[in-house]
């Protein structure tokens, strides 16, 4: 059963021009794993965890780092949710969360779905 959906979309290069704007953004929002990528990347890891807060509801005890987007041996993205966020999951019965991303045309946007197992 489906417990909570949420989408984002980032415009890459007004995220790209706030990175240069503020050196330290990088690092606040993005696990050391996550970093060093290209802007469009960046941008599209961004909007995922955007579309995970929605997806719970609200943002209440998350971190930017307990919502590290990773890919399995195939590419395929997904999450590696830890503290107020795995917390937050498991309040809703969340046992499984899904994400899809794609850029096109200077945007990056990503659908997260979390659900729960009969």
């Amino acid at each position: 059963m489906i417990v909570g959906v949420g989408v984002d979309i980032v415009d890459v290069a007004r995220f790209g021009r706030s990175l240069d704007r503020t050196p330290r953004l990088e690092e606040r929002l993005f696990a050391e794993g996550e970093r060093g990528r290209p802007v469009r990347s960046l941008a599209g890891r961004f909007a995922a965890k955007e579309a995970l807060i929605k997806a719970v509801g609200h943002s209440t005890g998350f971190r930017w780092h307990d919502m590290r987007v990773v890919s399995d041996a195939e590419g395929n993205p997904g999450f590696e949710l830890t503290g107020g966020v795995a917390e937050a999951l498991a309040a809703l019965g969340a046992t499984r969360v899904h994400l899809s991303m794609s850029h096109d045309g200077g945007s990056a946007c990503a659908f997260v779905v979390a659900e729960t197992t009969p």
